[in-house]
């Protein structure tokens, strides 16, 4: 929670810093600091987990390699429903979808039950 009392310092980021706070929470309730669930966890930090989840599985590390964009699509598609919120999931992945490709996104209904309205 370093990243919210860093911006809790300015009232202008305040606000962000609260969403700061629930960046680490999972769809499923799994997640950390308060154990929040679906949509319980503010949509910007839902959306910011995706995306950084994403960006750090592409990304080469010094301990490891980055895996392909294909095989980092696919594990957030395996997570869509327990760790990301699956209309995330299916925003992003429909973002970083090339013009022409076949969306191979979260359908209706996800992997684990989840409707997609």
């Amino acid at each position: 929670m370093t990243g919210q009392r860093i911006l809790g310092v300015a009232a202008a980021l305040r606000p962000v810093a609260k969403l700061v706070r629930s960046t680490h929470e999972r769809f499923d309730g799994g997640g950390y600091p308060n154990g929040l669930k679906g949509e319980e966890i503010p949509l910007p930090s839902r959306i910011v987990f995706a995306c950084d989840a994403f960006h750090t599985m592409v990304s080469d590390r010094p301990y490891a390699a980055g895996i392909t964009e294909q095989q980092a699509r696919e594990e957030l598609l395996r997570n869509a429903g327990t760790q990301f919120d699956p209309r995330v999931i299916e925003a992003l992945l429909t973002e970083l979808a090339e013009p022409g490709e076949v969306d191979s996104s979260v359908s209706s209904e996800d992997r684990h039950g989840a409707s997609i309205a």
